[in-house]
């Protein structure tokens, strides 16, 4: 018996804006959240911050994650802060326990309380810092809709969603920036656009491949130990660059085919976001059928009950692409 059902939609475009395939009502807007890191991370590379405090590819690729708050995120994060004259304290993402649990039980154990470098959007937003240090912008409110900093990043999202946003609805996401209202489509074209970056200005360009080659080279620095993201790219050899984002979004960049992929569960549930994603990048042949059953627990992962038997599974719907 299906106990639950999560219906999503989704789009695969081109960097010409053809809709390749499409399921549900893909012209829908909806808050793309943490699933578009990359494109906020466009402003910290072509207004130059990036060059001017030496940000390494590693730095860079943590301006686009989730990550886990372990050790190998934070103490990069730490050393960026540093650099760039600033402290945790300038961090304005708040804090939350890392997700990664051996993390946060070591530091439960130790008795310490996390920090703002252990919130899983530190990395972009020590990013955004960077960007007002070498701007002379206020780095205090960095966060705020009408600040330099978020204001110059709607103007990329304006130019690679081919949106005018002015008047879209937006939130807060739950790190405190502005998330916009973009139609999923729009979103599946401005992933391809970083797929294909051949006709955007040539800074634009070069900032995105810069961020690519960073996004693939260190998929473990975008989410860490058994995040969706990090072993789906490590398995597929960076055929697909992807970015899983709250209440149910998720990105992917397929470089090598000029495709980009969005997709939203329309009730946000996290849980068939990965699963909805593995099915696409099968239909688009960049997962093969033998890295699928290797990631069985990713792709058609089963329930287990407390004590560990399996108890059913969660998996793709009829209509949706297996």
């Amino acid at each position: 018996m299906v106990e639950s059902r999560h219906r999503g939609i989704a789009a695969i475009v081109d960097a010409d804006g053809h809709v390749v395939a499409h399921w549900g009502d893909f012209e829908k807007p909806v808050f793309a959240r943490s699933a578009i890191k990359s494109l906020q991370a466009i402003p910290l590379v072509e207004s130059g911050a990036a060059d001017a405090f030496d940000v390494s590819d590693e730095e860079l690729a943590l301006a686009c994650s989730s990550h886990n708050g372990e050790s190998r995120h934070t103490t990069l994060v730490s050393s960026w802060l540093d650099r760039i004259g600033c402290t945790p304290a300038d961090l304005e993402c708040g804090t939350h326990l890392p997700y990664d649990e051996a993390t946060a039980h070591a530091l439960i154990r130790a008795g310490e309380a996390p920090g703002t470098v252990h919130n899983n959007c530190s990395g972009k937003h020590t990013g955004m810092l960077a960007t007002a240090r070498h701007k002379g912008e206020p780095t205090a409110g960095y966060i705020r809709f009408d600040h330099p900093v978020q204001q110059r990043i709607l103007g990329v999202l304006e130019q690679m969603t081919a949106q005018d946003l002015s008047n879209a609805p937006w939130g807060v996401d739950g790190c405190g920036i502005p998330t916009i209202a973009i139609p999923l489509g729009s979103l599946a074209l401005a992933m391809a656009r970083l797929a294909d970056p051949q006709d955007l200005p040539d800074r634009r360009a070069e900032a995105i491949v810069r961020i690519r080659r960073a996004w693939g080279k260190h998929p473990y620095l975008i989410g860490g130990r058994g995040t969706f993201d990090t072993r789906m790219m490590e398995a597929i050899d960076g055929q697909a660059l992807i970015k899983i984002g709250a209440e149910g979004v998720m990105c992917a960049v397929l470089p090598e085919l000029g495709l980009g992929i969005a997709l939203k569960i329309e009730d946000g549930a996290s849980r068939a976001a990965g699963i909805a994603m593995a099915a696409l990048l099968r239909q688009c042949k960049v997962l093969t059928e033998s890295r699928r059953d290797e990631l069985a627990d990713l792709t058609h992962p089963a329930i287990t009950n407390r004590v560990g038997l399996s108890v059913g599974e969660v998996r793709p719907a009829s209509g949706w692409p297996e």
